[in-house]
């Protein structure tokens, strides 16, 4: 029997094999019907085809409602509501459907699906910022939950009181009934989306709080549990999760990796929260000193109504633009967005923290002390409500940066303030917390000190990859060592030549060997036309074929469509479902819910209008040029990182004037002109 076998091929998680045994099924309108749109529902999520997938459920619920099933009908759409929960981002629409679910099970008091019902419920005022109900419907669902048998119910339920014991400032004590709810999570009883989904809420848990020892043991431990058993965009959750676990320790290029896999993983699952990987990718290329590459994931995020506070300001900081980027972090911290975010819930000053956190960072760096001494008795005021090793780390740092920007001693607070970082063992931060320490020290008369706590941030730098931090403490180290017209010039000619499967690279008297690795061989290319700006596609074609010259063997294939026919139709019925949200908003007077339902609305229309371009075509995402920007920026930084290992006055030079991007280029330095000899 084909539904039998399509049940089957879903058992196996072959999701397309389970869509082909399907066939016409779920089509017609036969007695099989309602089974096979079940069936369909999973194996396009699955698969990735989300709105296919949502569609289906609602599809159900319309077939139940006119065959006058009106439980089953209900929990089609207590289904639907569930799925836009956990990928939309889209409160408003989780509202209608839920709200449609508990109408059409108002005649089955005792239906089992009134567990979900109050599962999703909870969850969806967890991320719409009420406390209060949030905890009574999550205790409900934990109720019936047990009382009904609805495992998933029960431990979402729990997930939820235990986050919400956390953010009453009970952190030991929530974090401990989140390893109950770990243990649960990790055994045969709970479905798989229910258990990848919770234990990436546990990891977003700890990351909220700055607990990033226990976010890394259960990244760990989603990890080990997901081979075989994770489903739709567990996968590329659980990649963003080890992203950030490299972003605080390194190395920078797997962190980035990393990233990159995560938001090609997420990118058919999550609509409105991929904003999340996106500025987490962002985050990682701007401490890699990608400026170009931070700023179009940033700005992606932004496209997709996420904040990407603070890395955007930061990165504004990094180009020389430190007014706009405290302006920025200003209106941040003033008024920061209700997005439904699963580390930071929108209804706690947790959710600035880390704006405060660059507050203070950008301020000191334009010599403002007051607004540097705000932030960092906020972000103190946090750290004591909700103790943790990153949060405290945060705040001795800020600490630090008010007193050396007031001009007092702040050699015992930025000492703290390494410490602190240091035991919550993010090489990054610790590296930044002895930059600040170092100028503390030079403040209070203690060069070779200071010197001390350059060298090991440089060192830290160096193994994370941060091309701009090891610069500018190179150039910081360079002034404190010698006077103008001390450096004696260097040679005319430096030599760059390919030696079988070796390549030789010599400049100052200092010759060396390095295996010709693929980022070699493209900057080769750079050099043999200085000045050029080529495409990141003729740099793959001529790794491909040598002899094939640029603008003419380019092809530049088109990507996914940005949103495809059966995804537009989806969200303008989304649109609809948003519109009367708020038109129940306004009625009611309720304004936060006017306020994020408005917000639902813009970023629909955002993402309808972004689909279509001039004359009305159809636009793309993910093409080969996307791809190939990615692989060629981290094959050059992976060259350049092995050269400058072996050879640092020429790496150095190298990494300065090399630009990367969508096109890359090598910039001869006028003020040092270098001649290569290129084999």
């Amino acid at each position: 029997m084909t539904l039998d076998r399509a049940r089957a091929a879903l058992g196996t998680g072959a999701w397309n094999d389970a869509l082909t045994e399907l066939g016409a099924l779920a089509e017609d309108d036969g007695p099989q019907l309602a089974d096979a749109l079940e069936v369909q529902a999973a194996a396009c999520y699955g698969a990735g085809d989300l709105e296919r997938s949502i569609g289906s459920w609602e599809r159900l619920h319309d077939l139940h409602e006119q065959r006058g099933e009106t439980e089953q009908a209900g929990r089609a759409a207590a289904m639907t509501a569930l799925h836009l929960l956990i990928d939309s981002g889209l409160m408003a629409t989780v509202r209608g459907w839920n709200r449609r679910a508990e109408e059409l099970l108002g005649p089955t008091p005792e239906s089992p699906v009134w567990a979900v019902v109050a599962m999703v419920a909870g969850y969806e005022r967890f991320f719409s910022g009420d406390p209060v109900a949030a905890r009574e419907l999550a205790s409900r669902a934990v109720e019936l939950g047990r009382e009904r048998d609805v495992v998933a119910a029960v431990v979402v339920g729990r997930t939820a009181l235990a986050r919400l014991r956390i953010l009453d400032g009970a952190v030991e004590e929530g974090l401990e009934l989140l390893d109950e709810v770990a243990i649960e999570l990790t055994s045969e009883r709970v479905d798989p989306l229910t258990a990848g989904m919770m234990l990436c809420e546990l990891v977003c848990a700890a990351q909220g709080v700055g607990r990033h020892d226990r976010a890394r043991e259960w990244t760990e431990v989603m990890q080990r549990w997901r081979p075989g058993r994770a489903v739709g965009g567990i996968n590329g959750r659980c990649r963003v999760h080890r992203a950030e676990m490299l972003r605080w320790s390194g190395p920078g290029e797997e962190a980035e990796a990393e990233a990159v896999a995560a938001c090609e993983e997420l990118r058919p699952w999550m609509r409105r929260e991929y904003g999340w990987p996106l500025v987490e990718l962002g985050t990682i290329r701007l401490r890699l000193g990608d400026l170009v590459g931070a700023e179009e994931a940033l700005l992606e995020a932004h496209e997709h109504a996420w904040c990407p506070q603070p890395a955007l300001a930061l990165l504004r900081l990094a180009q020389g633009r430190g007014e706009e980027a405290l302006a920025l972090l200003d209106e941040a911290v003033a008024h920061p967005l209700p997005m439904p975010s699963k580390e930071r819930p929108p209804f706690v000053e947790l959710r600035v923290a880390p704006l405060l956190e660059a507050q203070a960072e950008v301020a000191a760096v334009l010599g403002r002390p007051q607004a540097v001494a705000r932030a960092a008795e906020r972000l103190e005021a946090i750290a004591q409500r909700w103790p943790g090793p990153g949060l405290c780390a945060a705040a001795a740092l800020a600490r630090a940066r008010a007193e050396l920007a007031a001009g007092r001693p702040a050699v015992e607070a930025g000492t703290a303030a390494v410490a602190a970082w240091a035991d919550a063992e993010a090489a990054y931060e610790t590296a930044g917390a002895r930059e600040v320490l170092a100028a503390a020290l030079d403040a209070a008369g203690r060069p070779d000190a200071a010197r001390l706590e350059r060298d090991s941030a440089l060192a830290a730098y160096q193994a994370f990859g941060a091309a701009l931090d090891v610069r500018r403490l190179l150039a910081v180290a360079g002034q404190g060592e010698e006077e103008p017209g001390e450096r004696a010039p260097g040679p005319p000619v430096a030599v760059f030549e390919r030696l079988g499967s070796s390549r030789r690279v010599a400049l100052g008297g200092v010759e060396r060997v390095l295996p010709d690795l693929k980022g070699l061989r493209y900057l080769e290319r750079l050099l043999v036309r200085p000045g050029e700006e080529l495409h990141v596609l003729d740099l793959v074609a001529g790794e491909a074929d040598p002899q094939a010259p640029e603008g003419v063997v380019r092809v530049d294939a088109p990507g996914l469509l940005v949103l495809d026919e059966e995804a537009k139709a989806a969200y303008r019925r989304r649109l609809a479902e948003v519109e009367d949200d708020l038109e129940e908003a306004v009625r009611t007077d309720d304004l936060a819910r006017q306020e994020m339902a408005a917000r639902d609305r813009d970023y629909l229309l955002a993402e309808l209008s972004r689909a279509v371009g001039l004359g009305g075509r159809d636009r793309r995402t993910g093409g080969s040029a996307e791809r190939a920007r990615t692989s060629v920026t981290r094959s050059l930084r992976y060259g350049l990182a092995r050269l400058t290992e072996q050879h640092p006055d020429l790496g150095d030079h190298l990494s300065r004037r090399v630009r990367t991007g969508t096109y890359c280029c090598y910039e001869p330095d006028p003020l040092s002109p270098v001649t290569w000899r290129l084999g």
